[in-house]
């Protein structure tokens, strides 16, 4: 379990830094006009929103109760894998060392 918090983390800091470099340097309706003109740019985006939905689904699963389902697929659908990695490094931290209560979480 100790692997999966240290890539949790490294993912959490990864997309920290991608994210503040985008929206320091990067112009989103300039640049986001341009990945939608590119068919292989439409790709990568459907690839990324069917992993976001397939992610948050974990996410309500796991959960059970809306509220903190609702919040937690917001911020996966405007902020990406920031919030997964987020999300996973939490649940590991507090599953106890149990993957069981690690994939299931109040369900367990």
């Amino acid at each position: 379990m100790k692997i999966a918090k240290v890539i949790a983390l490294l993912g959490l800091l990864a997309m920290s830094v991608v994210l503040f470099y985008g929206f320091t340097v990067g112009d989103f309706s300039k640049d986001g006009a341009k990945i939608i003109a590119n068919p292989w740019g439409i790709v990568s985006l459907v690839d990324l929103y069917v992993g976001f939905t397939l992610f948050s689904g974990w996410i309500v699963f796991r959960e059970k109760a809306w509220l903190p389902s609702v919040i937690w697929v917001v911020l996966m659908m405007t902020l990406g894998f920031w919030a997964g990695a987020l999300y996973t490094f939490i649940a590991l931290q507090t599953s106890g060392d149990d993957w069981h209560k690690f994939w299931y979480g109040k369900r367990a």
